[in-house]
């Protein structure tokens, strides 16, 4: 048995949805089922390979609420419905940087993702160490997770270290340094969607937001 860790960087895969829903012509895909997603690709990865983990890396955009009201809890709600489907979540935080405008010199303010890639290469490290699996899969096409699979590498030689690629997403040096690439494909995205609603352990009965519905004629899952 194969025991397979999945990573997965989450505003890179947010944004490939976006785009997925966009090409697909309006077609949902934000309520992703990760778990399910990532069961599918058990059978081919090979070595009878089951699933050891599911982690989920994010940060919860507090400074976009502004412009998109609701937006943070549409997030918290989901990450509810993840964990409920057993997927290991760690947050990090946004950080303010003020910044030059590259335009007119006025000082602006933007906002970094923070600890995000470093969680997933302190996981990915520490999963090589203790030996928890024998393959880990990272879901992302962020050359920066780079050093974290070249450190598990040295770590430990015989860890498969296999990339799957978000829709719209790819970074060769991550190609470069696995022992295999898959490449997720929009459709893939419409098949593997949470239920609606999702009934969490607690009772709670969550339904999809509003704005990550299917509108009336996309295509259906392949």
């Amino acid at each position: 048995m194969t025991r397979t860790a999945f990573l997965v960087d989450g505003f890179n895969l947010y944004h490939s949805l976006r785009d997925a829903s966009r090409d697909l012509e309006g077609a949902g895909t934000r309520w992703l089922d990760l778990l399910g997603l990532c069961t599918s690709f058990l059978n081919e990865i090979g070595g009878n390979a089951q699933i050891s983990e599911v982690g989920y890396f994010s940060a919860l955009a507090h400074h976009l609420e502004p412009v998109e009201p609701g937006l943070v809890a549409r997030h918290l709600a989901y990450i509810d419905c993840l964990r409920a489907t057993g997927v290991r979540v760690e947050l990090g935080h946004f950080k303010p940087k003020p910044i030059p405008c590259p335009n007119c010199g006025v000082r602006i303010t933007r906002h970094e993702e923070k600890e995000t890639d470093v969680a997933i290469g302190t996981r990915w490290l520490e999963l090589a160490v203790s030996g928890e699996c024998d393959a880990i899969v990272i879901v992302s096409g962020d050359s920066d997770l780079a050093p974290a699979l070249r450190a598990a590498r040295r770590c430990r030689p015989a860890l498969r270290l296999l990339a799957c690629f978000p829709y719209h997403r790819r970074s060769e040096e991550l190609a470069a340094l696995a022992d295999r690439c898959f490449k997720l494909r929009k459709e893939r995205y419409l098949a593997h969607q949470l239920l609606d609603p999702l009934e969490l352990p607690d009772g709670r009965r969550v339904v999809r937001p509003a704005g990550w519905q299917a509108r009336r004629g996309a295509p259906p899952a392949a």
